[in-house]
């Protein structure tokens, strides 16, 4: 893929997320960046979290818009797909995984965002928009863990992680996670940028990688190890 992944940890467009989602708006070479936000995930308040989306990147530089796509009748609507074309970002908000997956799974609108990223847009998602695009979501409610869409493989991502205690999450998920799954703890207002096999850690928390019993942390700046 030519552009980047963004894996954000969750609370997205506060205080503290301005260096990451600059970084973000640059990696994806267009000045001013066109943002699309997609609140996709919010089902609670979609509204809003575009908003606040279109409003956090329009204040970093961006020329950010909103796109409420807000079910799996919108993801196959070809209007929606046409929106993505000539985005430099589009950005998943946090909200229910969930029905993210089932709105964005084989749809028109995921093919269409795939295809973007093949010539340059970066892709970002914050939270559930993070979980979904690993190979698998940790799901406790559905039995523990279910595919995801793979976008980036062989990885899941467990955001909000700042207070957990990677000691106690590391037995965990060496008793209940897929075999050879690389699992990342990411703080919020945190992200993993990059690509398989080239990621660097943004913004203002740190990054903890899960690699069968081992794990350790990362902090913004640093680069994680070239097999994740």
């Amino acid at each position: 893929m030519a552009g980047d992944i963004g894996l954000v940890g969750g609370e997205e467009f506060r205080v503290g997320c301005e260096d990451m989602d600059r970084e973000i708006m640059r990696v994806s070479g267009q000045q001013p960046s066109r943002v699309l936000v997609l609140p996709t995930a919010a089902v609670t308040g979609p509204a809003k979290a575009a908003n606040d989306g279109v409003t956090h990147f329009g204040g970093l530089g961006g020329d950010a818009h909103q796109l409420m796509v807000l079910d799996r009748t919108q993801a196959e609507d070809p209007e929606f797909s046409r929106a993505i074309d000539g985005a430099g970002v589009v950005y998943f908000t946090g909200g229910n995984p969930d029905h993210l997956l089932s709105a964005l799974q084989n749809s028109p609108l995921l093919t269409a965002i795939l295809n973007a990223v093949e010539q340059g847009t970066v892709l970002a998602g914050s939270s559930a928009g993070a979980m979904v695009f690993g190979s698998y979501m940790r799901r406790p409610s559905a039995g523990g863990w279910i595919e995801a869409l793979g976008i980036v493989p062989g990885v899941a991502v467990m955001p909000h992680h700042e207070n957990r205690d990677p000691a106690e999450t590391s037995r965990e998920l060496q008793a209940q996670a897929p075999s050879g799954l690389t699992v990342l703890g990411v703080d919020a207002r945190t992200g993993c940028l990059g690509k398989p096999g080239n990621w660097r850690v943004v913004g203002s928390g740190k990054v903890t990688v899960y690699q069968g019993s081992e794990w350790a942390v990362y902090q913004s700046g640093d680069t994680l190890p070239g097999d994740v």
